[in-house]
């Protein structure tokens, strides 16, 4: 029964998982608007939940270590790999933030996560009334 309710689940799952990464990534960029020669960076959220839905992860391959010596590194990147987003209008120290889109962008993503979770929480209460004896 449990496995049933995670597999009727496992998309949405995956969606907010990628949903607050992407946050993450947005804030970054956010708080770096004013570092010189920072690249602002984003994913391919398409990309990366279509990915995710077939199994396939695009951030989780292993650092090579070809001296003993050397740093292991973080175990994953992150669900999807980062890109840099293209400038726009270049900025005398090189950075590439531009805050009108990634506000527009964080607003957005915000917006498609709550979404996501009034979803699940329909869902959820749609199979506890299912479920719930006298009904």
């Amino acid at each position: 029964m449990v496995s049933k309710l995670d597999s009727a689940l496992a998309f949405q799952q995956q969606a907010l998982n990628l949903r607050a990464y992407r946050q993450q990534i947005l804030a970054g960029n956010i708080a770096n608007a004013d570092t010189p020669h920072y690249k602002a960076r984003d994913i391919d959220f398409s990309a990366a939940l279509k990915n995710a839905v077939a199994g396939r992860s695009g951030g989780d391959l292993p650092v090579a270590r070809t001296s003993p010596s050397h740093l292991a590194g973080p175990a994953g990147q992150g669900p999807a790999p980062l890109r840099y987003r293209g400038e726009l209008q270049s900025a005398v120290d090189g950075n590439t933030v531009d805050m009108d889109i990634e506000r527009a962008q964080f607003a957005e993503n915000a917006i498609h996560y709550e979404a996501g979770i009034s979803f699940i929480t329909h869902q959820l209460r749609m199979m506890s009334a299912a479920i719930a004896p006298g009904q």
